[in-house]
Formats: structure tokens, sequence, C-alpha cells
């Protein structure tokens, strides 16, 4: 946009465009080795611990013998994307679209193949980003009948390792999709609970 060599000035240049001439002399500095240090342990420590805020990441900093401030690790933080996990407000309402399902093993003795199957999705931490590990699981057995891993959390994989288990090893007598354990299950998951028990 703005060419030095141009029959303008520089300063006429960036006073046309509305830019204040120190914008375009400003180069941004490379972040030092000690920041890059500090960035990778506030990842390690908050990876370990996702519910740590910068109070207690600050401390645990100092455990590790790094003397930093509240504020810088607030500010270092924000750059990495970070915030403390914990429970929202009103999480125990349950949302009236939801279907309630019923507890299905109350009283009973799981001791056959095939009898209850379960889902379950985890996420495995890499260098840069994450892996989702969804695997359906026989509760007699406790085999792994199928598995899927994917780069991002669509319902894609989890269907695949689903239709792999049906294909493989029949129909269930019940199938425990992730929220059932919980005896609520997200309207996302219905298909895949009629699917199998149809």
């Amino acid at each position: 946009m703005i060419a030095p060599e141009a029959g303008l000035s520089v300063s006429r240049q960036c006073a046309l465009l509305g830019v204040a001439r120190s914008s375009f002399y400003y180069r941004p500095r490379p972040e030092s080795a000690e920041e890059l240090e500090l960035l990778k342990r506030l990842d390690r420590i908050f990876t370990d611990h996702p519910v740590y805020g910068s109070r207690r990441l600050q401390v645990a900093l100092l455990r590790e013998g790094i003397s930093v401030g509240r504020r810088r690790v607030r500010r270092l933080m924000r750059k990495l994307g970070l915030w403390a996990v914990r429970p929202k407000r009103n999480t125990s309402k349950r949302h009236p679209e939801h279907k309630v399902y019923p507890y299905l093993l109350r009283g009973r003795t799981i001791d056959q193949p095939n009898q209850v199957w379960a889902a379950d999705i985890t996420y495995i931490p890499m260098q840069q980003g994450f892996l989702y590990l969804v695997e359906i699981i026989d509760w007699a057995t406790r085999r792994v009948l199928s598995w899927r891993l994917s780069n991002t959390l669509t319902a894609g994989f989890c269907v695949e390792a689903l239709s792999e288990a049906l294909v493989r090893f029949g129909n269930p007598g019940i199938f425990l999709g992730r929220g059932q354990r919980r005896r609520v299950s997200l309207s996302s998951r219905t298909a895949l609970i009629n699917r199998c028990v149809n």
C-alpha cells in the first residue's frame, strides 16, 4: 500500500490512508526465549490442571521456581486462549426439549457379551490441538468393539464406529450413549440410539 519509492513522501501517503507514520515503520519484535519457555510451561500446567485460573497457575509456576506476576500470567493465558474450566450457572437444570431416558441397568446383572454396549468420547492432547477418540465397549467382556480417531468433534466418526460395531457384532440388548449414564441424552444422539436398538 505505501511505497517509499513513489512520487509522494511516506508521511503524505500515510496521511492520505489515515495511518500513523509510526505504524509504517513498526516492526514487531519476536518473542524472547524466556517468554516462549514460560508459555510452554503454562500450557503444560494448564493441560494437566484445566481448572486452574491465573492465581493458581501463578502459584504452580512459583512452585517450579519461576516468579511471575498474576497480570502477566493472565496476559499469557489470553495469548494462549486459555480459561479455567468451571461449572456455568444453571447447569443442573434440564432442557425442556431433551428427552429423558430411563436408566436401563438398574437391578440387572451384566454377564453376557452383546448384552450391554456403551459409547464414550475422550480427547487426546497433541502438540498442536487435540485428537478425539470414540470407542464402543461391551460391558460384560470389557472389550473395545470399535473405535475411531478424528481431529474434529463431529458426529461422523462416531456414526462410523457404531456402524462398524453393529456390522461386526450385531445388535446389543442395550446401548448406552454417553449421556445416558447420567439419564439424560441429547437429541443429537437419539438417532444413534434408535438405529442401534431397532
